[in-house]
């Protein structure tokens, strides 16, 4: 997919708001007055002018899926910051069809990050997603490998889960011909790109190879309910509950099993033995419930999970770094938490902590991260 171009009209707006959002915070809070969750978390100024103009532009579930990837493609652009180019950046067929792109900082024995975008398993591309997948390079100094994986509707469930497998593969294959280490692979997803994160750890951990860390962004981690935060956030600019609606009846229309684990990794009857896991969420994220259920799962199957709670923050808050300062301090903070766990060279313990995680902390297992 080409990479979208912004119009004059769209450059001087992202002037604007960039601007705008670099006001002193008691400056923004005259202008717009960040909520307050059930939490007790307050949003961030420069996210809370930012929903307040979201709210004024187009839903694109209101919009075919055509329609809507063309107008959330110009979005990102609007809102992603400018990340230099890394030394090696080439695309490649790493299936019949299926293309990602490959990120590469010149410091192959890092390890390789194998990346999946968000999007509602609907939107979202490669070049929409360029700049955390730079930014993930430039900041661990491993390789990023972003997968173009099909979308729904054209592409429902199973494609996407399918695909994801087929990158795995690859990338398992092909590590040594970048001068990685097969065993040093991090999987990695955002939103719907986070579910096929977890869905792929559960479905290649029969494999003689396995990813050396899961790394989980607001992920969905089960659609057969809604949780608290749904209901809570279900107006949310962000992501609100009608456009995760469209999302799941393009992906998985009326007779697919909702409970199914490749669909709801959460319902899957055994999480042992997956790998250790980084699960990053935001106060203000309709899937925050969705991605604390599964940290707290995985703990109580003995995984080790740090959590990375953001509160102020919304859903996509990777994708909005050129114009919120406090979505780049809280990416720069997930890059920096991926790269601390690429420094660790110890074998996983043999048994996880446990226990529960709340929305308001950063809990770590015991033996764990």
């Amino acid at each position: 997919m080409t990479a979208a171009r912004l119009t004059l009209g769209q450059r001087l707006q992202r002037i604007f708001v960039v601007a705008l959002s670099r006001l002193p915070a008691p400056l923004l809070r005259l202008l717009v007055r960040p909520p307050v969750n059930t939490a007790g978390d307050r949003m961030a100024p420069d996210i809370a002018l930012l929903m307040k103009l979201t709210e004024a532009g187009d839903d694109y579930s209101d919009l075919s899926a055509t329609a809507a990837r063309e107008q959330t493609e110009s979005e990102a652009a609007l809102f992603a910051d400018r990340v230099g180019t890394c030394d090696v950046e080439e695309e490649l067929e790493v299936a019949d069809g299926l293309w990602a792109t490959r990120y590469s900082s010149g410091q192959p024995t890092r390890g390789l990050i194998l990346f999946f975008h968000g999007g509602g398993f609907a939107l979202g591309s490669c070049d929409s997603y360029a700049a955390p997948a730079r930014m993930l390079a430039h900041g661990t100094g491993a390789d990023v490998l972003s997968v173009e994986y099909r979308l729904a509707p054209e592409h429902p469930f199973p494609a996407a889960p399918e695909d994801a497998v087929a990158a795995w593969e690859y990338a398992v294959k092909h590590a040594a011909d970048w001068g990685i280490d097969p065993t040093r692979i991090v999987v990695a997803g955002e939103s719907a790109g986070g579910n096929l994160a977890a869905v792929l750890c559960q479905q290649v951990r029969d494999h003689t190879v396995q990813p050396m860390l899961q790394v989980l962004i607001q992920p969905v981690t089960d659609i057969s309910e809604q949780r608290p935060t749904q209901l809570e956030f279900a107006g949310s600019p962000a992501l609100s509950a009608k456009q995760i609606a469209w999302f799941i009846g393009h992906y998985a229309p009326e007779g697919t099993d909702h409970r199914d684990p490749r669909v709801s990794p959460l319902l899957a009857s055994d999480l042992t033995g997956l790998p250790r896991a980084i699960v990053a969420v935001a106060g203000f994220d309709p899937l925050r419930d969705d991605g604390l259920a599964y940290a707290t799962a995985l703990l109580e199957n003995g995984v080790p999970v740090k959590v990375i709670s953001e509160p102020g923050l919304v859903h996509g808050y990777i994708s909005f770094t050129a114009i919120s300062p406090s979505s780049k301090a809280a990416t720069r903070r997930l890059v920096r938490a991926v790269a601390a766990a690429l420094d660790r060279t110890d074998p996983l313990p043999a048994g996880g902590g446990t226990g529960s995680v709340r929305a308001d902390t950063v809990k770590t297992a015991k033996n764990g991260m």
